[in-house]
């Protein structure tokens, strides 16, 4: 069975009902029902349920008789779903995790209930009582396959690939046409390093127009695997299509552009990565001035290094690996994940998080609160960043953060945990540029689909990663990634010490890691180190502009 978007997220609040929330008459005779329409409160955002009606109807349900008293609770906790999701398009996320207990504690056995009460939770940051919910929906509707998808995408959301794979297959095992869950699976595989089953997962979704132009993005993406040249003959064949969206033609074209690359045809390679990348950008809203002028200013907040909480060892936990995107990011997180003493928990949007509930707090933006800053305000934050990633020291002392939007935050990390290390991972900008123009980002990065908005974003990252470097010399180290191809074992050693981490030459076997990589290089940082993944060269003078709009201005300090 072929479904839309819309049709399965419908699928999800409707999935079927257990039979404790009706009674069973043993006839299809409806009971007569005595309670009025619930109305709608149309000034709320949302369209939000009024407290008088919950009143009203909780009321009637007072003296009922059971067959009677089961409908009115079916149909009270009804009206609790929809006051929750006014309440969650309003952003209440604790509203409505309330309502949806109530009405889950009414209807006990309603597994839609549940769907949509675990929704709620994960959305409240609660997701070990997210997946609770729905395991449990699971097993009172053991044959839905969307209520197996919902479990499997909690799962994947929590980290945990393994299970999130058996809830896919279950998903699979009971609607084999259910494509979501096939490509959910393929994406699971990926992270888990098959990415041979993963890409049959693909192949299989791409049998089916209206999930081709995604499928296709996702087999591009297994950077190891080469695409063939009927791939390239059926993906010119698929962009032929009138009936192509926007968003459609940009997932196919740059699927076509790698599909290209890998016959070694690079001139019509970059001919359709550019009208794929000239599409992209318009879809997004970047500004790149504002961009400069807010790293100019975070500069400047930081000139002097904020008077942080005083404890040189505060937040030794912490590892950050920051840079740009396909700077080598994933492979340097990869190699300290492999020593004994580190976990890799990958992109957190933690530090973020941490910041930005502080400038909501003060109602003013980041950096412009930072003057006001004290170190007890910094230990604050700090001792909040600890606690939301507290997860990641259960089993090894260390932690990485590798979140690559998180470069502009070093000053304020330095301050709240000054015993972090920051691993700044550069690589050849060219390089940089042209491996991120190439990469159709999930979300973020709106600056890359520009080959100068690029150069400029480089720039901005260059020039406040060299401030960083002066300011913090004891926290923050540069890991260049054609240093570590060249010599592999002297940089790590290099690294680990910068860390006060022994040698462990699991370091240098990184790639038979098992652990779970949900990044784009997830198939490459399985292999051992490759000293052939330069690429600009082959684009030769299509790449000149490029190049020019990387020189630094003469009043920046000369040429990079």
């Amino acid at each position: 069975m072929k479904r839309s978007d819309a049709g399965w997220r419908e699928a999800c609040v409707t999935v079927p009902r257990r039979p404790l929330c009706a009674p069973d008459h043993g006839d299809s005779t409806p009971i007569p029902m005595t309670l009025p329409q619930a109305p709608i409160d149309a000034s709320r955002p949302g369209g939000a349920m009024t407290s008088d009606t919950l009143a009203t109807l909780r009321s009637a349900c007072a003296g009922k008789a059971d067959a009677e008293l089961a409908v009115l609770m079916d149909r009270l906790a009804d009206t609790l779903r929809q006051l929750a999701r006014g309440q969650l398009k309003q952003g209440d996320t604790v509203a409505a995790v309330a309502a949806l207990r109530e009405a889950a504690s009414l209807c006990p056995e309603d597994a839609a209930v549940l769907v949509e009460l675990g929704q709620a939770l994960r959305q409240a940051g609660a997701p070990e009582d997210a997946i609770a919910c729905l395991r449990r929906a699971c097993e009172l509707v053991p044959a839905s396959p969307i209520v197996w998808y919902e479990l499997g995408k909690l799962l994947k959301a929590h980290d945990d690939a393994h299970a999130a794979r058996a809830a896919f297959e279950r998903a699979l095992a009971c609607d084999p046409a259910f494509t979501q869950a096939r490509g959910a699976l393929g994406d699971v595989l990926a992270s888990l390093g098959d990415s041979e089953a993963a890409a049959a997962c693909f192949r299989l979704c791409a049998r089916e127009r209206a999930h081709a132009p995604r499928a296709w993005s996702r087999i591009a993406n297994l950077k190891t695997l080469r695409m063939r040249i009927e791939d390239v003959a059926a993906l010119r064949q698929l962009l032929a299509d009138p009936s192509m969206t926007q968003n459609e033609r940009v997932f196919a074209g740059y699927a076509l552009a790698k599909a290209l690359e890998d016959v070694d045809d690079y001139s019509a390679a970059f001919t359709v990565l550019q009208a794929a990348s000239d599409l992209k950008r318009r879809q997004v809203n970047w500004d790149a001035g504002r961009f400069t002028a807010w790293i100019t200013s975070i500069d400047a907040a930081f000139a002097q290094p904020a008077a942080d909480v005083g404890d040189a060892t505060f937040g030794h936990e912490v590892i950050f690996v920051v840079g740009l995107p396909r700077s080598g990011s994933t492979l340097t997180e990869q190699i300290l994940a492999s020593h004994p003493q580190v976990e890799g928990a990958s992109e957190l949007p933690d530090l973020h998080a941490v910041l930005n509930a502080e400038s909501q707090r003060r109602d003013r933006e980041f950096p412009h609160w930072v003057a006001q800053a004290t170190p007890a305000d910094w230990q604050r934050l700090g001792t909040d960043y600890l606690a939301r990633t507290a997860r990641w020291r259960t089993q090894r002392p260390r932690f990485t953060d590798k979140g690559l939007d998180n470069w502009p935050l070093v000053g304020a990390a330095a301050a709240m945990l000054p015993g972090a290390r920051f691993v700044n991972c550069r690589r050849d900008p060219v390089e940089t540029c042209l491996s991120c123009y190439r990469q159709l980002f999930h979300f973020g990065n709106e600056g890359s689909y520009d080959l100068a908005e690029l150069a400029a974003g480089w720039r901005d990252y260059d020039r406040l990663g060299r401030a960083w470097r002066a300011r913090y010399p004891r926290q923050f180290v540069d890991a260049v990634y054609e240093d570590l191809l060249a010599d592999p074992e002297a940089q790590v050693r290099r690294l680990l010490g910068f860390l006060g981490l022994p040698f462990d030459s699991a370091c240098l076997q990184f790639h038979r890691s098992t652990r779970v990589v949900n990044t784009f290089s997830a198939a490459q940082v399985r292999q051992p180190l490759r000293r052939d993944t330069a690429r600009a060269h082959r684009y030769g003078a299509a790449l000149d502009p490029l190049r020019r709009a990387l020189r630094r201005p003469a009043e920046d300090g000369g040429e990079s």
